[in-house]
């Protein structure tokens, strides 16, 4: 699964025991930008060392798997947990940051006037 946004807040790794580690980072998604969507995800073991590419304010494009949990407490009640664990950040280019996509860029540069093509 995919998600664009703009990354709002970037917390530590933590360490949760000797051999593994997370980091968590916050996205402003904002499919109805009258009602943005704050979203909280993951990153576990190496993949923590991706966000410190990325600033808070970064548009970013996050890979990430929808992971979900049950447990049953000790009085016997069920609950359940979701996560979002990315697994891959990409940051958009200026040129998708301002409306300006590559075919336009190409589009652009290739009009010149000294193209000596007979067509």
């Amino acid at each position: 699964m995919t998600v664009e946004g703009k990354i709002i807040e970037k917390f530590d790794a933590q360490a949760i025991n000797e051999s593994f580690k997370k980091r968590e980072f916050v996205l402003e998604y904002a499919e109805n930008p009258q009602y943005p969507e704050f979203l909280k995800f993951e990153l576990i073991q190496s993949n923590c060392e991706q966000l410190d590419e990325i600033e808070s304010g970064d548009e970013v494009v996050v890979h990430f798997n929808l992971k979900g949990r049950k447990w049953t407490d000790p009085k016997g009640e069920v609950k359940y947990f979701n996560k979002l664990q990315a697994w891959r950040l990409d940051k958009k280019s200026s040129s998708m940051n301002d409306g300006t996509s590559s075919e336009q860029e190409w589009t652009k540069n290739d009009s010149s006037e000294d193209d000596d093509l007979p067509f």
